[in-house]
């Protein structure tokens, strides 16, 4: 599963640096598929490709927030999601809504990092 951020969050911005898919971001930023990763570009759900450096509108404009797609829970980098390792108020929590397993997740991870 995917990780998210409550909103107990202290918009801190300890978990932010630490995601090594650049799948955190400040509430109220932008963000893009490709920004951390290897993707020049996606197909998203509707079959439309899009540059992986274009501009995709917040989820939260309140706090920190995680873009579920692009989280891996660091598996393949790190032995914990460091997201919930930093966290000084434990607001980094699983996702009940994106229920993964380490083959989809790693896959996730192969997919953003253009890894062969």
């Amino acid at each position: 599963m995917a990780i998210m951020i409550t909103d107990e969050c202290i918009n801190c911005g300890a978990c932010e640096p630490e995601c090594p898919n650049t799948a955190i971001y400040e509430g109220g930023m932008d963000w893009t598929w490709g920004g951390g990763t290897a993707l020049k570009e996606v197909e998203i759900e509707d079959g439309e490709v899009i540059p992986g450096d274009a501009p995709q509108q917040p989820i939260s404009d309140e706090f920190y927030y995680i873009v579920s797609d692009k989280c891996t829970e660091c598996m393949g980098f790190h032995e914990e999601p460091q997201c919930a390792a930093v966290c000084p108020v434990d607001c980094c929590v699983d996702d009940p809504d994106y229920r993964e397993t380490e083959d989809e997740l790693l896959a996730k991870k192969s997919w953003l990092h253009q890894e062969a």
